[in-house]
């Protein structure tokens, strides 16, 4: 008999990852001219789509469930344009199908028709703003894209665009995609399903933008800058409403610190390269700036609850920025670091993109509720870590290499299988 831990409901739109990584670099160079009968096919199916999602619509407002066949046909079209947009944004590799019909390594599991409300499903346009802003800032759906008839520049952008770019020079040297970015392409595609599907009244659960949801759970590595959340959803409103004039002290006082900062590095470059090592005090003072920073982003982007303090201590903020003491680096990596970091660098910015975003929305639910969306605050923690790893790397903090996995912690272990007392 197994273990079995009680967990809450899945979302009815639930991603599925199976692939293996690998790349045929002859496909990865040429994917953009392979892609293109589709992104003719997935414009004309996507007007289909959208044109039968009203009267989705209206039958669902008439008797609170979506027809059998107007629900298969529009989750036909949602799993074909996960699948179109995996390929594109190098998140999987094989050619896909023109219907959505086949398993695809990367796909979604679309529960059936169920029972809706009559209020959501009437004013579900409006509802889903929130969740179309994410899915355009994380670009994860061509879908959504070829409902104004530009498939590629309507819907895959902002992260998976960043991926998709820097995967393509990945996969032709080395003929895998790097996990993280493949993790990350997977959930950007995951979330841009769920929006499709609760646009098109395939369900009316809402987006969940909750990282390591995927199935199976994506795997975090050890890395020396990590990042822990002790920290409750609940915000003041009051302290939500001057969110930036709160902030200008810190932004006066970090410009300073910045300064310094630049000549510390300088200083830990040169020392780096006699030594193999950035000395501890070089060390203590560049994480501490990391740290102030991150702690001030997360206040700001409503991330974090508690106002930060201005030296960066180890632990003084609920979302706890952790970097490991310094150790031996090879001299040619610190020789090249900055050259190194550039597509560290494009990614933070596309992770800042998504942080922005979260911050806007954030700050909207916290000034009408009191709290912020679990979902949306663990996405921007994610957003701040890969931020703070990329400082880090740059910084020669660390020689490991940020990584864009977006889960918060390692998956829990499979439960062990324990002896049947009733076959015993």
């Amino acid at each position: 008999m197994r273990r079995v831990s009680v967990e809450g409901p899945s979302h009815p739109v639930r991603l599925v990852v199976a692939d293996d990584l690998r790349r045929t670099r002859v496909t990865v160079f040429f994917r953009l001219i392979l892609a293109l009968p589709h992104l003719v096919w997935v414009t004309l199916f996507g007007l289909a789509a959208f044109t039968l999602a009203f009267v989705m619509w209206l039958a669902v407002l008439f008797e609170r469930r979506a027809p059998a066949s107007l629900h298969g046909f529009l989750a036909s079209f949602t799993r074909y344009a996960v699948h179109l947009t995996a390929y594109l944004s190098l998140a999987a590799d094989p050619y896909p199908g023109f219907t959505g019909g086949r398993p695809y390594p990367v796909d979604v599991e679309i529960d059936a028709p169920a029972i809706q409300g009559r209020w959501g499903a009437g004013f579900r346009l409006a509802l889903a703003v929130p969740a179309f802003l994410v899915a355009s800032t994380l670009g994860g759906s061509v879908a959504l894209g070829s409902a104004w008839g530009g498939a590629l520049t309507g819907g895959v952008g902002g992260l998976t665009a960043t991926v998709a770019f820097l995967g393509w020079f990945a996969s032709l040297v080395r003929g895998r995609m790097p996990r993280g970015m493949r993790d990350a392409a997977a959930f950007a595609i995951g979330y841009g399903a769920q929006t499709t599907a609760y646009a098109l009244l395939l369900t009316d659960r809402y987006p969940d933008a909750t990282p390591g949801t995927a199935r199976p759970a994506p795997e975090l590595p050890t890395h020396p800058v990590a990042i822990a959340v002790d920290d409750d959803l609940r915000r003041p409103r009051l302290l939500v409403l001057f969110r930036f004039p709160l902030v200008v002290p810190h932004l006066v006082w970090l410009t300073l610190w910045s300064v310094l900062v630049v000549i510390a590095a300088l200083a830990a470059w040169i020392l780096a390269l006699v030594l193999g090592r950035v000395p501890q005090a070089l060390h203590r003072f560049m994480a501490a700036f990391v740290r102030a920073v991150t702690n001030l982003t997360a206040f700001f982007f409503l991330v974090g609850r508690q106002f930060p303090g201005f030296v960066g201590a180890e632990g003084s903020y609920p979302v706890a920025l952790t970097i490991s003491a310094p150790a031996p680096q090879r001299r040619l990596g610190v020789l090249v670091r900055l050259l190194l970091a550039v597509p560290a660098f494009l990614l933070a910015s596309a992770f800042f993109g998504v942080s922005l975003v979260v911050g806007v929305l954030l700050w909207f639910a916290a000034l009408v509720t009191g709290r912020v969306p679990r979902g949306l605050r663990d996405l921007g923690v994610v957003s701040l870590r890969y931020q703070a790893q990329a400082s880090a790397y740059a910084l020669l903090l660390t020689s490991r290499y940020p990584d864009s996995t977006p889960a918060l912690r390692a998956p829990h272990p499979p439960a062990p299988d324990l002896p049947n007392p009733v076959a015993a």
